[in-house]
């Protein structure tokens, strides 16, 4: 049984006026709740908005233990499809993990008006961390240390899981990333990327790889004071601020 979502995480359908729309995409073992300014901030430009709340996320670890790539990515598209019910004009925006999952229905969808990328994971972990987690996984561990809240905002905490599961974890990387990472020079649409100039999570070097191999144009906003999770960051109002303006001239 699906544990209850955790209060301040749910997802959000807005229904606003208009031809344009935008789809907003959390991160591994993250929830809607690290991106709900961003979504606001949407919401308030007048633009109809879908956040989904993507398998085994949002409630408790343990009901993100079964779940993988194609059940997160399968989420994403759904809520994509929600939004062109009601939308002729989208963008993706997400962050991490969620930022992966943009990246991979730019390569669905190649009518996306643009997308934006907050500090999202491009490249697959080395082989030998890679094969250490495989190691773990064969020796029955299930679960290890959390990577949630990376934030420099000492007065902000991120309601991510407390750990991070590890068959999760693998399938991210080999299912997700790996086959993803060879298709970023096939996407076409204008890219907004942010990159955290510390982060302990995603290696701001993720976003060098993919604005190097990138097949679009890409504008490149680099955030000295967040850390990963800048959507809830010191640099916040700066992501906010620069998507609504990239969604207005996308969609014009």
């Amino acid at each position: 049984m699906t544990a209850s979502t955790i209060p301040g995480t749910e997802p959000m359908s807005h229904v606003a006026t208009g031809s344009v729309g935008v789809l907003v995409v959390h991160g591994f073992t993250g929830n809607p709740g690290s991106m709900r300014g961003l979504a606001d901030a949407f919401v308030a430009a007048g633009f109809h908005v879908e956040m989904p709340q993507l398998a085994g996320h949002g409630t408790a670890v343990e009901d993100m233990v079964p779940t993988r790539w194609a059940d997160w990515t399968r989420d994403a598209d759904a809520a994509y499809a929600r939004l062109a019910q009601r939308a002729s004009k989208i963008v993706v925006a997400g962050l991490s993990m969620g930022g992966s999952i943009t990246l991979w229905l730019a390569t669905q969808h190649p009518e996306l008006c643009g997308i934006i990328c907050v500090n999202p994971a491009t490249m697959p972990l080395p082989t030998a961390l890679v094969d250490a987690v495989q190691g773990m996984l064969d020796s029955g561990e299930v679960q290890i240390e959390a990577i949630g809240s990376d934030i420099a905002d000492p007065d902000v905490v991120e309601k991510a899981y407390q750990a991070t599961p590890l068959a999760p974890l693998m399938s991210f990387q080999k299912d997700g990333l790996v086959p993803l990472s060879q298709r970023y020079g096939d996407i076409a649409m204008s890219l907004l990327l942010f990159t955290s100039t510390q982060d302990h999570v995603v290696s701001p070097s993720d976003s060098d790889a993919l604005a190097a191999t990138y097949g679009g144009a890409v504008e490149r906003v680099i955030l000295e004071r967040s850390y990963h999770v800048a959507t809830q960051d010191y640099d916040r109002e700066i992501i906010f601020e620069k998507s609504v303006d990239f969604v207005h001239k996308m969609t014009a």
